[in-house]
């Protein structure tokens, strides 16, 4: 793996219901290097889009994130720095992490879309929050610049307006400006014109590539995609995932790719997490879990890949199982082939076969 970007170590997450504790996520490991794409892979309610929020710091009451660590080079340049996202105050994540250092695409775009606001002025937004300097230097010498050629008559319409009021409008301006060349780099016809319009006059693909643009305004370091394509029909499908691949390769983005379609997987990253049950079963580079894979719950999805000429997929015995009380030892025993009594008592460490690959399970050997 490359330059180690972000690391989470032995995360834990749990909801606090009427039914009892849900236990998410159990001491999740995994990380992500700079510029890699990880794809995290598993069955639904296996707790992808939690781990994904838990890294956001965005789990919301009933749930807590109850230990661990999430690790995060902070900064640019020369003020880069390792800091534990868990242990920093929460104003520090609203105005340095969110949207900034990283940022999400979130699964169902109509419902990560405000409906009372312009698309403008959401993707301003962003630029106005994290990029305030800039824009205020920007406006700055813009108004030098037209007082010199203006002279009196402007210097009269800022005293008229109020100097504060005359400056937050120039740089609402310039953030709008930004967000209309945001959207023509990312391929968007006629952007001045789709700016000017409300989320329910796009459609289901436009709309998720407004998400996108709101999440790579401020040009982030990690990219969270969670499912960015469900919903969609494939046409769509495939210009949001070329257009995912041409925004990393041109803004040097890391991204951590959520999604249950290992075709999808197999094409967009070189790393892939296997997830069951609120743990991470295998972690490999992509190659080497297709080619290669040792936890009995990957070859299970494998398996169970639609493939040309076949007219039999098999399945995985038995159901996911209730979290509120989740089977003692390894998760995955009570559907797992090859368990033994030690698979009910014990719970696996992840364990490293190679330099690139990780292993949760007692017998992967056998």
């Amino acid at each position: 793996m490359t330059k180690l970007l972000l690391k989470v170590q032995d995360l834990k997450t749990n909801f606090y219901t009427y039914e009892g504790i849900v236990k998410a996520l159990d001491e999740v490991n995994f990380q992500i290097g700079e510029q890699d794409t990880v794809g995290l892979v598993g069955e639904t309610g296996c707790g992808k889009s939690v781990t994904s929020l838990s890294i956001m710091r965005l789990i919301l009451p009933p749930g807590r994130i109850e230990s661990g660590k999430i690790i995060f080079k902070v900064g640019k340049d020369k003020d880069k720095s390792f800091r534990d996202l868990l242990e920093e105050p929460e104003q520090f994540m609203q105005m340095i992490i969110r949207g900034n250092e990283i940022s999400m695409i979130f699964q169902e775009p109509s419902s990560a879309l405000n409906p009372v606001y312009t698309v403008g002025e959401q993707i301003a937004e962003s630029f106005l929050l994290h990029q305030i300097r800039e824009l205020r230097e920007e406006a700055l010498k813009q108004i030098k610049k037209e007082l010199q050629r203006e002279g009196l008559p402007l210097y009269r319409r800022i005293k008229l307006m109020g100097e504060s009021k005359f400056y937050k409008n120039r740089m609402r301006k310039i953030a709008l400006e930004r967000a209309v060349e945001l959207l023509r780099k990312m391929g968007i016809p006629e952007p001045e014109s789709v700016i000017k319009r409300y989320p329910h006059e796009l459609s289901g693909g436009m709309q998720q590539r407004i998400v996108i643009a709101i999440a790579l305004a401020c040009h982030p370091k990690l990219l969270i995609a969670d499912e960015p394509t469900s919903n969609l029909d494939v046409t769509i499908q495939a210009q949001i995932l070329d257009l995912i691949r041409w925004l990393k390769k041109t803004m040097k983005t890391s991204v951590l790719f959520i999604s249950h379609d290992l075709g999808v997987i197999s094409e967009m990253c070189n790393w892939v997490a296997i997830m069951y049950a609120g743990v991470i079963c295998e972690l490999a580079k992509t190659r080497e879990i297709f080619k290669n894979p040792l936890h009995p719950y990957t070859k299970a999805l494998l398996k169970a890949i639609p493939r040309p000429g076949t007219t039999f997929l098999e399945s995985i015995e038995g159901s996911v199982p209730n979290l509120v009380n989740p089977p003692s030892g390894c998760r995955f025993h009570p559907r797992c082939p090859r368990a033994k009594e030690k698979c009910t008592r014990i719970k696996p460490k992840p364990e490293k076969v190679s330099k690139d690959h990780l292993i949760t399970c007692h017998f992967f050997k056998e």
